[in-house]
C-alpha cells in the first residue's frame, strides 16, 4: 500500500478507504468521492501497465457505488479522480483506478479537452519537482443534477490541489474548473488553495509546516508552464493495438471509430490531439 500521511482532515463520520495507489473518502449522498488524494513521483510516471478499461463497483464501499448502468446513455464521461495514467507503476494501482468510487460524471469536451491537459501537466511537474501530492474531488453540494437510478450527482465544478513538499521551494497550487469544454488555458483556472477550501469545506494538508503561507496564494510563477509533455512509455508498445478513437465529434459525444495511431485518435480527430 503505496500511500501518503499528508491527507486533507476527517471530518466527523467520515471513513478513509485506502487502495493501493490512492486513498479518499466517499460521499454517499451524491455517489462520487468527495475527494481523492495521492502521492505521484518522477518514478511512478515512467512505468506502465496495459489499461483495462473495467469500470466496476469499488468493493471497499459498504454502501455501494454508482455502476454502469448509471452511466449509460447519460451523455457523460466516467471521469477519473485519480487518473489511469498516474496509476501505471502499478498493474493493481491502474486496475484500481477504475472503480466507480474514483469516477465522476463529467463532460466529454471537459474530460478530453482541459481536464487532460491538467493531467499531463501535473504529471510533468511530478517530474520536474521528483515528487508531488495531489488532491482531486468535485464540488459538491445539494440541488445538482443527477444521472441513473443511483442518482449520481453532476459537478459543476471540478479541484485539482498540488503540494510539492520539498525543499527548499515548497509551493502549492490549485485549480478550479467548470464542468465544460473550455477554450482558455489552464492558467485561467489556477486559484490559491485556500480559494478551494472556501468552495469546498475541505482543508487539503492540516498538518504540514507553513501551511497557512503556502495555501493562501496561487505561486503560479513558481511552476514551469512550457508546453513539453511527457513521455508516453507505453505508447509505441501499443502502437498495433486498436482503441476507440478518444476524439469530441461536433455533438460533444466521444468518437465512435476505432484507432491504432498512438496518440488515440483517429484520422478524423487528430487535430485534437495537437490540442492537447
Amino acid at each position: 500500500m503505496k500511500l501518503h500521511p499528508e491527507i486533507p482532515r476527517v471530518g466527523k463520520g467520515d471513513v478513509v478507504i485506502s487502495h493501493v495507489g490512492y486513498s479518499f473518502v466517499y460521499n454517499e449522498e451524491h455517489e462520487q468521492a468527495c475527494w481523492v488524494a495521492y502521492e505521484l513521483t518522477k518514478e511512478e510516471t515512467t512505468k506502465a501497465f496495459e489499461r483495462t478499461n473495467r469500470f466496476k463497483p469499488d468493493p471497499a464501499v459498504s454502501t455501494l457505488t454508482a455502476n454502469d448502468a448509471d452511466y449509460a446513455g447519460s451523455g457523460y464521461d466516467k471521469g477519473h479522480m485519480a487518473p489511469v495514467a498516474d496509476m501505471e507503476w502499478s498493474s493493481t494501482a491502474m486496475a484500481e483506478s477504475f472503480y466507480y468510487s474514483n469516477m465522476s460524471p463529467q463532460v466529454p469536451g471537459f474530460n478530453r479537452g482541459i481536464w487532460k491537459k491538467l493531467e499531463e501537466r501535473v504529471r510533468t511537474w511530478a517530474i520536474e519537482n521528483n515528487s508531488l501530492l495531489i488532491v482531486t474531488g468535485p464540488v459538491l453540494r445539494k440541488g445538482l443534477k443527477t444521472i441513473g437510478v443511483n442518482q449520481v450527482s453532476v459537478p459543476e465544478l471540478y479541484y485539482k490541489v498540488i503540494l510539492d513538499n520539498h525543499e527548499p521551494s515548497i509551493k502549492g497550487i490549485a485549480f478550479l474548473i467548470p464542468n465544460a469544454s473550455q477554450s482558455a488555458g489552464l492558467q485561467s483556472f489556477v486559484v490559491s488553495i485556500d480559494s478551494v477550501e472556501s468552495v469546498t469545506g475541505i482543508d487539503f494538508f492540516p498538518n504540514f509546516p507553513n501551511e497557512a503561507t503556502i495555501e493562501k496564494t496561487s505561486n503560479i510563477e513558481q511552476w514551469n508552464w512550457t508546453s513539453s509533455r511527457t513521455t508516453n512509455t507505453l505508447a509505441s508498445a501499443k502502437a498495433s493495438v486498436s482503441i476507440q478513437c478518444h476524439g469530441v465529434t461536433k455533438s460533444g459525444t466521444r468518437c465512435s471509430n476505432k484507432t491504432t495511431n498512438v496518440n488515440g485518435y483517429c484520422h478524423l480527430h487528430e487535430s485534437q490531439s495537437e490540442s492537447q
